[in-house]
């Protein structure tokens, strides 16, 4: 039997006896609709902000949504560091509602703005259109530091899923000069190889809710040209190295079909000679930052990645 932590175990089986469909198992906007059903019954209430608000920017491809958080007890003058922030969902589901309130925790703990991005999903904007638009929410958010009181110098970035693979690339770009530097980068259970070719999706294929055939789902919407996904701004494991990269967060849980190519991430980063935290979670699955009103240990992972991410900013 796996190793599951005890409210783990207990959420898995609530989820047996609701019988409900896997996402692979609906189209895209299904999906859409029943992942936002259970952001009230796996998330924290959301927590008050110093200050929120919604703004569009118009970019060469489209207009962009973004969120930006000021964490509570920071004034409106005062000069910030900044992470901006890449929502999970396999490029296929979630938005600026679905990671509301993880990016508040991350304002308030880390004491930062918070930038989050909504980019455009796939099918119907398939890759390269989320990256373009990250890297588009980047560009900006740098140009507009004075406005944002922000500090230039302390910008990093972070996502989860395809948030993290978003992030990942987005600093190797920056390491390349393609974009303005990057400070740190914070990975949740990225996505680092579309090419699915890690040990992970033999041994992740039933039991909990993401599986080697749901991500198999994803990377076929937002890659449909299977010849793009050994692109590095695809699948930055494919980058030919990782060194040059700003301090970095990654997060790997075991029940996951994405273990495996985070952890050699990881390693390779380490070997590359990248300041590296690396937090693996023998008994928890993808997903577990949002899963805190269900998994208590859910709330030490967030406060730690949130607490990690500000003092990269303050001080590394």
């Amino acid at each position: 039997m796996p190793a599951y932590d005890p409210d783990l175990a207990r959420l898995l089986e609530l989820g047996r006896q609701a019988g409900k469909p896997p996402l692979e198992a609906l189209s895209p906007e299904q999906a859409r609709k029943a992942y936002a059903l259970t952001w009230d019954i796996l998330q924290p209430p959301a927590q008050e902000v110093a200050s929120v608000r919604d703004v569009q920017i118009q970019t060469e491809q489209a207009l962009l949504g973004l969120r930006i958080y000021r964490g509570v007890g920071t004034g409106e003058h005062d000069l910030l560091p900044c992470a901006v922030y890449l929502h999970g969902g396999g490029w296929v589901i979630g938005n600026l509602d679905s990671h509301d309130r993880l990016c508040r925790q991350l304002a308030n703990q880390a004491g930062i703005c918070v930038v989050s991005v909504d980019y455009r999903l796939a099918p119907e904007h398939p890759y390269p259109a989320a990256i373009d638009d990250s890297a588009a929410a980047w560009r900006w958010v740098h140009s507009h530091c004075e406005h944002l009181r922000i500090d230039a110098s302390r910008i990093g970035v972070a996502g989860d899923s395809a948030g993290g693979n978003l992030a990942a690339v987005l600093a190797l770009m920056a390491r390349e000069g393609e974009l303005p530097p990057c400070k740190m980068q914070a990975l949740i259970y990225p996505v680092t190889d579309l090419t699915a070719s890690s040990q992970g999706y033999q041994r992740v294929t039933a039991g909990v809710p993401l599986t080697d055939k749901t991500m198999h789902y994803f990377i076929g919407l937002y890659t449909p040209r299977a010849q793009d996904r050994s692109h590095w701004k695809a699948s930055p494991a494919f980058a030919s190295t990782l060194s040059g990269l700003p301090k970095t967060l990654v997060l790997t849980a075991a029940h996951d079909p994405l273990c495996e190519e985070g952890r050699d991430y990881a390693q390779r980063l380490e070997a590359a000679g990248v300041a590296l935290t690396h937090l693996h979670l023998s008994d928890h699955m993808h997903g577990v930052l949002t899963h805190g009103k269900m998994v208590k240990a859910a709330v030490l992972m967030s406060n730690f990645v949130c607490q990690w991410v500000g003092h990269a900013l303050h001080h590394g």
